[in-house]
């Protein structure tokens, strides 16, 4: 099911995302695009250069919402597997990061991404597996 816009845009207001500066721009059979812009308070030890957790966050969530396009309406997904090479210091954002699966064997799907930089610079590059699972129902509040 390729996330809608109405989706796109409630995921992009996660406080979460919006604290590392990730927006999510498209996410449709399989794959998944996504900007990084990193915010200050991610940044280390150099200042416009986001940690290696923040990749390593930005690529799994995008590779998530890739495999959520996959689900069916009503499952979400889990990572279960995930690496991540950080092939080029990240010093030149805006990072764009791109998420293709490449493989579905039932419920799990196999699926790899990148980062690059503003240059077209590889910094990240990952490969993950999924679970697509029943989604959690969310909390109401009282």
């Amino acid at each position: 099911m390729d996330l809608s816009a109405e989706q796109i845009t409630q995921l992009n207001a996660n406080p979460l995302y919006a604290t590392i500066g990730i927006e999510l721009h498209e996410a449709a059979a399989g794959c998944a695009r996504s900007t990084l812009t990193p915010q200050a308070q991610v940044c280390w030890p150099s200042a416009g250069q986001p940690h290696g957790g923040i990749l390593f966050t930005v690529i799994d969530t995008t590779m998530a919402f890739a495999v959520m396009s996959l689900a069916e309406a009503g499952r979400g997904c889990a990572t279960v597997d995930c690496s991540i090479q950080y092939p080029a210091p990240a010093r030149q954002g805006p990072f764009h990061c791109q998420a293709t699966t490449t493989h579905r064997a039932g419920r799990t799907v196999f699926i790899r991404a990148e980062i690059r930089d503003a240059s077209g610079t590889a910094v990240a590059l990952g490969q993950a597996s999924f679970r697509i699972i029943e989604a959690k129902p969310t909390a109401r509040a009282a």
